[in-house]
């Protein structure tokens, strides 16, 4: 073969592998084109900015669902298990199924589940972002503080000493067994020499006491109630009524153990005893006619229960107006609702607090007021 003829040879074969490149990019593109029109990625991995808009439906519809929940919760009907009243009582915890759709947002790159998990975000953050503000402010006239000290509580002389050196000028106590209540009057006689105790529920006080009275919180409601004696009910009364004469004026103040909540899968909440003390300490506060009024104790339940709108449409949260965070109190080794409460009228708030716990199962709570 002469050199030309190997030229000629090494140049078709140039030009064929030039033509079959050529023929290979154009399959590519059509192949390219077919996908774009078909709407499938042409490389496997590859994600367009259309799917991140048609991921996640599912994911959104839960965000927006979650969302509404939160705005809406106030209308979930009571008529079947009492679930309005069981959605509120842990309503702050919704918000942890934020972060876990975002998750899952995030896994699946999907926008529109972002976007839509804006709704209940900004729900949340309307019920419960002022509660992650430390609203507490200087100074102050009066502390009180409440305490469920259990009926069952080991140690009560130990929880006694505590109280004792809580710095309360008023403490109220629920759940006052029998057997215990010695112990208490005589552990908290030095820091508070004016005391009473009505049935279950008493006051302690540095400053004197007057026109104390039991309060009907609906414990024995119903024909068997009423007939039974005085003496029989004071015996397990868990609400009380007394003037604190302090140095400023008259404080009436009142001490209330509601019935006790169950939750069970067939019956749901089983609240009604609580609900109707609720009800009747609502209105025992309404007929108050001191314009300084402090109510505490273990509510079993929480304030954004629709079952505390009589009270709490007349009385302020004192950790709401000037606490840091929830102030949950119970359970007291792992406390993730408050329902022992401190709310005020015609004085102000100006501190909150949770105290540490003590043999009990619910944690003492705090506020200082002024006038």
């Amino acid at each position: 073969m002469t050199g030309s003829e190997r030229g000629q040879t090494v140049a078709t074969r140039a030009d064929t592998g030039n033509t079959a490149d050529a023929a290979a990019g154009a399959r590519t593109q059509d192949a390219t084109d077919t996908s774009a029109k078909s709407g499938t990625p042409a490389t496997p991995g590859t994600l367009r900015i259309s799917d991140i808009w048609r991921r996640g439906r599912v994911l959104a519809t839960a965000a927006l669902l979650l969302g509404l929940l939160l705005l809406l919760h106030a209308s979930i009907p009571n008529r079947i298990g009492n679930l309005g009243s069981l959605v509120e009582t842990f309503l702050p915890w919704c918000g942890l199924f934020v972060p876990l759709l975002l998750a899952g947002a995030l896994l699946r790159r999907s926008a529109t589940a972002v976007i839509a998990l804006l709704l209940p975000v900004v729900a949340w953050l309307n019920l419960f972002g002022g509660l992650l503000t430390d609203k507490s402010r200087p100074g102050g006239d009066l502390t009180v503080a409440s305490h469920n000290v259990g009926a069952d509580n080991p140690d009560p002389l130990g929880t006694a000493r505590a109280l004792a050196r809580s710095g309360a000028d008023v403490l109220a106590l629920e759940e006052l067994a029998a057997q215990a209540r010695g112990t208490y009057e005589k552990e908290l006689a030095q820091a508070y020499p004016h005391h009473t105790v009505q049935g279950t529920v008493g006051l302690w006080s540095r400053f004197p006491l007057s026109d104390t009275r039991p309060v009907d919180v609906a414990m024995d409601a119903g024909p068997l109630g009423d007939a039974k004696p005085a003496e029989v009910k004071m015996a397990y009364n868990r609400g009380m009524r007394t003037t604190v004469t302090t140095d400023a004026g008259p404080l009436a103040v009142y001490v209330a153990h509601l019935g006790s909540v169950r939750v069970n899968p067939r019956a749901g909440l089983s609240s009604g005893r609580r609900d109707a003390g609720a009800q009747s300490l609502g209105q025992a506060v309404a007929a108050e006619k001191n314009e300084r009024v402090v109510l505490l104790g273990d509510l079993n339940g929480t304030l954004d229960d629709r079952a505390y709108a009589g009270i709490t449409s007349r009385m302020e949260s004192a950790q709401e107006a000037a606490g840091t965070g929830f102030g949950f109190s119970w359970p007291a080794t792992f406390p993730v609702v408050r329902i022992d409460q401190i709310l005020v009228r015609g004085v102000k708030p100006e501190s909150a607090w949770v105290l540490p716990a003590t043999g009990s199962d619910h944690r003492p709570v705090a506020a200082r007021v002024s006038w």
